[in-house]
């Protein structure tokens, strides 16, 4: 009796589990719900109906990938805090001239990398750098972070230690006494299959991948600022040209002169030089201000930004609105004694989206002026109920660049991947001991750290291994796989076809790992079943089990580009279903020519 009732269970925790993963994929694509919610809905489910002990739903949060991906926000943070993502964005990516010249410069330094490095925290350094790259060319990020998660995958694949699934793969091997692979064997395969989807990517990617402009773009604004900035002397823009320091296209903002020792030089040419001590004049959006605070060398042209109490690295911008029973109107901002008033300064000013032509200290207040204020942050709850302004609120991303750490956190980064590279130190150990450094050496404040970790991201990925456990314990994965794979009969190709995309099928509804074990002893008996090698069936299976690019939630690096990209769960499968055919048509051919049946 209890034997039946054991089985009864298992058929409707099965049932029940396949059941909640189509109502997931059913309301990813055809509902705007947040993808953690989902999730995180179904393990309650499953969890609420025992198909799953507590443990295993929250297996996920004790993953080492997963704790790996938080502890990479904060190591990130780190470069973005100190401008090492400038230096980033400027070394490795350049000037591209198109979206698909920007992907050609994108994917192949990321397909090296991961070849060598664990995917995951590749793609974690580079979506900040991607995302300032698309936003100062004016290039559709939606068009690269896609290509640069797909970019990941095939690089891991390319050696042995490129991603976890291959060494998972190549420990099964020789516990059943198979041949031993060396670092680069799988390259053989590897390698073409990336090229020939890096190839279709390209050539389709404009077409298939969707075009969402950024944010920020050339109409006018209501709070049009104008900002000045002074030029100093350990400026690395100065003597070069306008167009050569990328002053020329700003996204949102122009510049609009350039005050050199009282000299004004209007309508500035792109071919003018900079000098050290210029002062220039732009005109735009609070995005943009944010930015130009953020170049090396470039300061508000304001000397009482060095006269606040707080250090530059702890403050931020806030935006204020002037009410109408402020104490200084009427009054300049320097004769208003604005600094010491506030322990604020106004770094810019916008005033019916016209620009006020005079110095920032010179301005006569007026009701409605909008202020950009750099302070502590502690100015928005000193002044909340302040009748001198209507405060609009802190602008996110405005600490000032901490440039003189640049160094310092670029030696932790090049340490950490060395470390893992070299295997001095696990993946997860090397991350942790890097964002420790970060926050030790001040590269990045303990306030950053904490707003760098997306925990949307790092919720979808731990619910997504409760929902694989589900897969696993009811039998309902083994059940699948094995039905599928027998359809191949006897003819080795057939079946190795199935392999391929059973795996990859898998991987696309739990984890990468857990696909390759299921499928793994199948294929292993399949191949001595048919009388032939189970190599091919091995080698398919590590790329099948990383071959993830029709859903958001297969793969790690899918679902960490999905909310920066603005993505739909409709683009994956857009993009990403013809690329697993043909990457699996490739597989399917190369895996048996190299290693033979």
């Amino acid at each position: 009796m209890a034997f039946f009732y054991k089985v009864t269970m298992m058929v409707f925790g099965a049932w029940l589990t396949l059941a909640v993963i189509l109502m997931i994929l059913g309301m990813l694509i055809f509902t705007r719900i947040a993808p953690d919610v989902l999730l995180i809905g179904g393990v309650t489910i499953l969890l609420l109906f025992q198909v799953i002990t507590p443990k295993d739903a929250l297996a996920g949060m004790a993953n080492q990938g997963m704790i790996t991906v938080g502890v990479l926000y904060v190591v990130v943070a780190g470069v973005i805090e100190t401008g090492g993502l400038a230096w980033i964005v400027d070394r490795l990516l350049g000037r591209p001239h198109s979206v698909v010249n920007a992907q050609m410069r994108l994917m192949p330094p990321v397909i090296a990398l991961s070849s060598f490095l664990n995917n995951t925290p590749v793609v974690a350094m580079m979506i900040p750098a991607v995302k300032e790259w698309a936003k100062q060319f004016r290039l559709p990020v939606s068009q690269l972070l896609i290509p640069l998660s797909y970019a990941s995958i095939f690089g891991g694949v390319c050696t042995l230690i490129g991603t976890s699934t291959n060494l998972v793969v190549y420990g099964l091997l020789i516990d059943n006494h198979q041949r031993t692979l060396g670092m680069f064997d799988i390259t053989w395969v590897g390698l073409p299959a990336g090229l020939i989807a890096f190839g279709y990517i390209l050539l389709f990617g404009r077409k298939l991948l969707p075009n969402r402009e950024p944010v920020i773009g050339d109409a006018d604004d209501a709070r049009q600022y104008t900002v000045e900035m002074i030029v100093e002397s350990n400026c690395p823009l100065a003597g070069k040209t306008i167009e050569e320091a990328r002053l020329r296209n700003l996204p949102g903002m122009y510049l609009m002169e350039i005050d050199r020792n009282g000299d004004i030089i209007p309508a500035v040419s792109p071919q003018e030089r900079l000098h050290v001590g210029d002062r220039l004049i732009f005109c735009g959006i609070v995005e943009s201000v944010v930015d130009l605070q953020k170049i090396k060398g470039l300061k508000p042209a304001t000397d009482q930004v060095f006269k606040l109490d707080a250090p530059r690295a702890n403050r931020c911008l806030i935006e204020a609105v002037v009410s109408d029973s402020c104490a200084i109107i009427g009054k300049s901002i320097r004769d208003g004694r604005f600094r010491t008033r506030y322990n604020a300064v106004a770094i810019a000013v916008a005033r019916n989206g016209k620009r006020i032509n005079m110095k920032i200290g010179d301005i006569v207040l007026q009701p409605g002026d909008n202020l950009l204020l750099e302070t502590h942050p502690s100015f928005f709850d000193q002044q909340r109920n302040s009748r001198d302004f209507y405060l609009i609120g802190k602008v996110e991303g405005s600490t000032p660049i901490r440039h003189e750490r640049a160094l310092v956190a670029m030696i932790i980064l090049i340490g950490m991947v060395a470390c893992a590279a070299l295997g001095v130190l696990s993946m997860l150990k090397a991350a942790m001991l890097a964002a420790g450094l970060m926050l030790m050496t001040g590269c990045c404040s303990v306030n950053a750290a904490r707003r760098s970790v997306d925990w949307q991201v790092l919720l979808v990925i731990a619910a997504s291994f409760g929902l694989g456990n589900a897969l696993e314990i009811t039998g309902l994965a083994k059940a699948i796989a094995g039905n599928l794979i027998a359809l191949g009969g006897g003819n080795p190709w057939i079946s190795l076809a199935i392999v391929y995309f059973v795996t990859t099928a898998f991987t696309e509804l739990i984890t990468n790992n857990a696909a390759a074990v299921l499928v793994f002893p199948i294929a292993f008996q399949t191949a001595l079943g048919l009388g032939v090698s189970v190599m091919p069936f091995a080698v398919t299976i590590m790329l099948a089990a990383s071959a993830s690019f029709a859903t958001p939630i297969g793969y790690q690096t899918n679902l960490m580009v999905y909310g920066p990209g603005g993505y739909r769960f409709s683009d994956y499968i857009k993009i990403g279903l013809p690329l697993n055919i043909l990457y699996g048509i490739a597989t399917v051919i190369l895996a048996p020519l190299v290693w033979g049946f």
